[in-house]
């Protein structure tokens, strides 16, 4: 459905931990920049060592990276502090200024930066308008603030509708 493709991701992954940051970076990509809450980390959680090693070895490839929360600084510096990034609070996602902001910030452009988050209409939403390529992630804990709760079962609507024409795409082209 038209209706739904500002919200789109380009793509789908279970886990920021298992994507490919070696072939993004050899694709030219050289910008990162991360929601935090059940992207990163389960909601409310510290940094944790699974998510500073990803930032060193993000780090070690070459990328840059900024973290985008619409969570306030006393969450999202201790977090930043632990694996050392750039990092906007208070970010007001899906607004587009933020999101140009960080790459500001990370010298970087839109041909060159991509988007990790687990909410569609915050995060890739947002993201998608400022024109980056996104990485939609499946949150990584259930539990959640009641009015993310209430955004999830809308959510999976518009996931379903987006593989199910997918799928029709890729039937379409088996064809031809």
């Amino acid at each position: 459905m038209k209706i739904f493709e500002k919200f789109y991701p380009d793509e789908y992954t279970d886990s920021t931990y298992i994507v490919d940051y070696k072939e993004l970076y050899d694709e030219g990509y050289r910008g990162i920049i991360f929601d935090i809450d059940n992207t990163l980390v389960p909601h409310g959680a510290k940094a944790d060592e699974r998510a500073r090693n990803l930032f060193k070895h993000l780090k070690k490839l070459g990328f840059k990276v900024c973290l985008l929360s619409n969570n306030k600084d006393k969450r999202v510096r201790p977090f930043n502090d632990a694996v050392d990034a750039i990092y906007i609070s208070n970010a007001a996602k899906p607004m587009v200024k933020n999101y140009l902001r960080a790459m500001e910030l990370m010298g970087t452009k839109t041909e060159n930066t991509i988007f990790i988050g687990d909410q569609l209409f915050t995060d890739i939403y947002g993201a998608k308008r400022a024109g980056l390529r996104t990485i939609r992630v499946s949150p990584i804990h259930p539990k959640e603030e009641i009015q993310i709760v209430l955004k999830r079962h809308l959510e999976r609507i518009v996931i379903h509708v987006h593989k199910k024409e997918m799928k029709n795409s890729e039937r379409k082209k088996d064809k031809k």
